[in-house]
C-alpha cells in the first residue's frame, strides 16, 4: 500500500515538473527567463516557435504522468515516455558545449526528475508485470 502511495507522489512530482513548463507555450514571454535566451529581435521568431512547441510536448508528457499516478494501467507507458522525452535532452545538453545557465539547470532538474521517475518504476515494477 505505502509503495503504491510513494509511486503516486513521485509520479505526481515528475508531472508537475513537466507539466509547469507547458505555461511557455501560452506565455512565451517567460521563455527568457527558462531558458536564457532572447525571444526578440531578427530570427528569433522560429526560436520561439520551436520553444513553445517543446512546452507543448512537455505538458503532454506532465499530463500523461499525472494521470499515471491515479490510473496505474497508464504507468508503464507514462513512465517510459518521461524518460525517453528527459533522457533525450539530457543526452543532447550533455553532448552540447557552451549551455547557458538556464539551460544547465533545466538540465540539473531533468536529472533530479529521472531518478524520481526511476524509483517510481522500481515501486511500480511489480505490478507492471
Amino acid at each position: 500500500m505505502w509503495l503504491d502511495r510513494a509511486a503516486t507522489a513521485l509520479l505526481v512530482i515528475v508531472g508537475m515538473v513537466n507539466l509547469l513548463p507547458g505555461a511557455i507555450a501560452f506565455a512565451p514571454s517567460r521563455i527568457t527567463t527558462a531558458y536564457g535566451v532572447p525571444i526578440t529581435g531578427p530570427g528569433t521568431a522560429d526560436l520561439t516557435v520551436l520553444l513553445r512547441h517543446r512546452a507543448v510536448l512537455l505538458g503532454l508528457v506532465g499530463a500523461c504522468l499525472l494521470c499515471a499516478a491515479f490510473i496505474p494501467s497508464l504507468r508503464t507507458t507514462a513512465i517510459t515516455a518521461g524518460a525517453v522525452s528527459m533522457g533525450s535532452f539530457l543526452l543532447l545538453s550533455l553532448s552540447t558545449p557552451g549551455l547557458n545557465e538556464a539551460t544547465t539547470r533545466v538540465a540539473r532538474i531533468d536529472m533530479a526528475a529521472i531518478a524520481l521517475l526511476a524509483v517510481a518504476a522500481i515501486l511500480t515494477w511489480p505490478k507492471s508485470t
